[in-house]
């Protein structure tokens, strides 16, 4: 069915709505942070006690290009022919700290923690500390191995690339599976600073991309650009979806916390995963990390990495669903309908930005799919799923 007759078929069905807005807890325009309910580990350990206990008080400190959005400043240290990369992140410097609300800075408390991970993943961080000890404002360095030799690239859509091979793609899925069948709850305490879902479901729609915008964040206009593409492109029904969630994410969020939770990376881009050569695996840019089932997670991971996937997104759900019960992680699939149904919802909410893009771009994927059709059945499905779960 086309969008337009799903249109007709559910344009008067209206969103339950949550009890209250979620846009009432929206992050202001204020880039001072909070002070954090509790002092995180790594805010009270300096960054030069950090690179002593590396030895690496007398490395060369040098640029390290990037292709990241997020504002954290990324730098090279090499020192007697290794290697590593410090991120500098603050709550004023990065935007996504701003708006997921991370005033204890996620991602430096789990590299100042201990290794949460069981093989085949490898832990990558080396620690966490404050960038100037007792100064909040000036943010985390976080300290890792600089992994760019076992990265995967990204394809951001510039169309014409080529798929992830199927079986790096199959090690992908092993190890995300591995992340959710950990057993979070023995790793980390009941307050950890997971990424709140509301902010995370609604962190690329318009209402978010017009403040960034106004706050001088590039990426907002970006963003504004993109949907302003989806809106000429895509139908009525899918519009108003999208427009309705954008500023009520409530239903979505309620149908999400009715699923099993677990542990999610929270910004699976494959140029976020490192696949080693002795078959472990890493992840890098953990500051998305959130506690939600993993339909939150899949959603965001088909459509950030849909122009190097080889399969179309059910065939894709089906592979990962088995790597999930292989790692022994049955127990975190719930209703695998509504885990499918809410991937669809939110894959749309995240992504449809960048899809009107490809699409008036008239982009082909590797699945042979055009971008117009794949927009067509992203829209499609996402409509068809909000009438049975919201």
């Amino acid at each position: 069915m086309s969008c337009i007759s799903m249109a007709a078929a559910t344009a008067a069905r209206p969103l339950r709505r949550a009890d209250r807005s979620v846009a009432d807890d929206r992050p202001t325009d204020d880039v001072t942070a909070p002070p954090p309910a509790d002092t995180p580990v790594w805010m009270r350990r300096s960054l030069r006690d950090l690179l002593a206990e590396h030895d690496l008080a007398a490395a060369a400190e040098l640029p390290f290009p990037n292709d990241g959005w997020s504002g954290s400043r990324l730098t090279a240290l090499e020192d007697r022919g290794r290697r590593f990369v410090l991120k500098r992140t603050s709550f004023a410097a990065d935007w996504i700290v701003r708006s997921t609300r991370d005033s204890m800075i996620r991602e430096a408390v789990l590299a100042a923690g201990p290794d949460p991970f069981r093989p085949p993943l490898r832990f990558t961080h080396l620690g966490a500390a404050a960038v100037e000890p007792g100064v909040a404002a000036e943010g985390a360095a976080i300290l890792m191995p600089d992994l760019s030799e076992s990265l995967l690239s990204w394809d951001q859509g510039t169309g014409g690339g080529a798929a992830i091979p199927h079986d790096e793609l199959d090690r992908v899925l092993a190890a995300v599976a591995e992340i959710h069948a950990q057993p979070w709850s023995q790793h980390v305490p009941d307050n950890w600073p997971w990424c709140p879902a509301a902010e995370r479901v609604t962190l690329l729609t318009r209402p978010s991309a017009e403040r960034y915008a106004a706050q001088g964040v590039w990426v907002g206009g970006r963003f504004i650009e993109g949907w302003d593409a989806f809106d000429r492109v895509a139908p009525p029904a899918a519009r108003e979806l999208v427009a309705t969630l954008s500023g009520d994410a409530g239903p979505l969020v309620e149908a999400l916390a009715a699923l099993p939770a677990t542990g999610l990376h929270g910004d699976l881009k494959l140029a976020n995963v490192a696949l080693h050569d002795n078959g472990e695996a890493s992840f890098i840019d953990w500051q998305m990390a959130s506690l939600g089932p993993v339909a939150l997670e899949l959603g965001w991971f088909l459509v950030a990495n849909v122009a190097q996937l080889p399969d179309g997104p059910d065939r894709m759900l089906d592979r990962y669903l088995g790597a999930l019960r292989a790692a022994g992680g049955s127990h975190v699939v719930g209703d695998w309908e509504a885990q499918r149904d809410l991937v669809l919802i939110m894959g749309l909410l995240l992504r449809g930005w960048r899809k009107g893009l490809d699409a008036e771009a008239d982009l082909t994927l590797p699945t042979g799919a055009s971008a117009v059709d794949d927009l067509t059945w992203w829209c499609a499905s996402a409509v068809e799923a909000a009438a049975r779960r919201l």
